[in-house]
């Protein structure tokens, strides 16, 4: 299916931003995912739902460790490939990951206890976050972690000491920022100096000397991400190559060749199918990223290092959608001025704005980040002329956008399921109770089956969390 096929008809479920066997049934021209009606979802489950295409998942998940762990062979040295579980994580999916033969990024101690829960060998477990109190540290460090992300000086101190303190020998990695900015939105671009994370890459001599002084620290390499939401390579050469640059000084200071580079993630998806020609083919990317990798180790005359890779969006993003029911519609006349107007909304008289019964809780992207995200009709087909329509929530917000721009048939009204694909990455885990909205359940669907992997929230639940004061009536 192209770009414009897909535009063209406000029907179409495109394969390359719905999960790749998401279909409408021949008869009732539904939608199925995993081969189950979304309205049969909705009536077991409730509205609004996450639904995660399972087998979706786990070919992603292995397309992506494959391609990067074959091109890692073909220059001589190996890669681990950690799912990054900010993008979604519950026991269910990390069980899904490590199945696959993927290692677990974690970065926070209740992502690090869903990992072990889930079964995750802790070795294959890697631990970031800014901000790692203490407490975090000794529990990564008792639980076997098998590398702890540095991301400041002061962290260097306290592993060390949690280490010393249960006779271990941590392997940990310095992050450092390459001030290579990727080219995605600010929030999302991660190694430029002025920011949170990391290290500028001047001071990596001086902090892996410090580590180096520690008995209780084994450092194996360096680890930069540089954003998020990526499509070209551009941005991971550069910066790739920067890494590098600083390998022989580090490996002169410890005596011995630095084992590992850690180049992060980021690899785009395609959030719409304007973006689907765009979006980089994991293959591709594996295959360019290793090439950078030894052509910098070659001219160095340095051994290629071990790599790792940190694909979260990539591989969960696809697999996942939302559904939601149409509570009003309501047309709003469009004037050439509107300073909200995009320009291709010039062409339509009106816009129809669609409310339904989630919105910014459950996915606050668009509201962040200026998110684009496509929608269509789940519960039927339509042969009515396309309107211009904005899906919102229910939130009280004017910023409370679903889907800014898309077309669906004109005849879309209340009771209306629609879906909304590649929800897969950041929709639940930054989902939240604003307006005191529970937050949905998430199914998994496969091979005509859906199962409950996230329990829903529910008002009462909400209530409980309050506390009544002494004195309260």
């Amino acid at each position: 299916m192209t770009q414009a096929q897909a535009a063209a008809d406000p029907n179409a479920i495109d394969p390359r931003v719905f999960p790749p066997a998401a279909r409408r049934g021949r008869e009732c021209r539904e939608l199925k995912l995993g081969g189950v009606r979304a309205t049969e979802l909705i009536a077991e489950f409730g509205s609004p739902l996450y639904v995660i295409d399972e087998q979706a998942a786990r070919d992603r998940a292995r397309e992506a460790r494959e391609a990067l762990q074959r091109e890692a062979e073909r220059i001589g040295t190996t890669a681990a490939v950690y799912y990054a579980g900010k993008a979604f994580l519950c026991v269910e999916v990390a069980r899904w990951m490590a199945e696959e033969g993927l290692s677990v990024d974690v970065a926070s101690g209740g992502e690090l206890a869903v990992a072990l829960a889930a079964g995750v060998d802790p070795a294959r477990i890697g631990f970031h976050g800014n901000n790692k109190s203490e407490r975090e540290i000794a529990r990564a460090v008792e639980a076997g972690v098998g590398t702890i992300v540095i991301d400041s000086e002061i962290e260097t101190e306290r592993v060390a000491a949690a280490a010393a303190a249960t006779g271990r020998r941590q392997r940990v990695r310095l992050r450092v920022n390459s001030g290579v900015h990727a080219s995605t939105h600010d929030f999302l671009a991660t190694s430029h100096e002025d920011q949170k994370f990391g290290q500028p890459l001047t001071e990596a001599p001086r902090l892996v000397a410090a580590i180096l002084a520690h008995d209780s620290l084994d450092f194996v390499g360096l680890h930069c991400h540089i954003g998020s939401q990526i499509f070209a390579t551009d941005g991971f050469r550069e910066s790739a190559g920067r890494l590098l640059g600083a390998y022989p000084e580090l490996e002169r200071l410890a005596g011995r060749p630095i084992p590992e580079l850690n180049l992060g993630g980021g690899f785009g998806i395609a959030y719409t199918s304007a973006q689907a020609d765009e979006a980089p083919a994991i293959a591709d990317v594996a295959r360019e990223l290793v090439d950078i990798v030894a052509e910098g180790a070659q001219n160095l005359g340095i051994a290629v290092p071990r790599l790792a890779f940190e694909p979260g969006r990539t591989i969960i993003g696809q697999a996942g959608v939302t559904l939601y029911t149409v509570g009003t519609t309501k047309a709003v006349r469009l004037a050439g001025s509107d300073v909200d107007a995009d320009p291709a909304d010039l062409g339509h008289a009106e816009r129809l704005y669609v409310s339904v019964d989630g919105g910014m809780s459950d996915n606050a992207r668009p509201a962040l980040y200026g998110a684009d995200y496509q929608v269509r009709l789940a519960n039927r087909e339509s042969d009515a002329a396309p309107a211009l329509v904005r899906v919102v929530g229910k939130h009280c917000e004017s910023g409370d956008i679903v889907v800014r721009r898309d077309l669906l048939p004109g005849d879309v009204r209340p009771g209306d399921t629609l879906a909304v694909p590649a929800t897969g990455a950041y929709c639940w885990s930054l989902a939240s109770n604003y307006n005191y909205v529970p937050r949905p359940p998430v199914v998994a669907v496969r091979d005509g089956a859906a199962r409950l992997i996230v329990r829903g929230e529910t008002e009462h639940e909400l209530l409980a969390k309050s506390v009544v004061g002494p004195g309260s009536p």
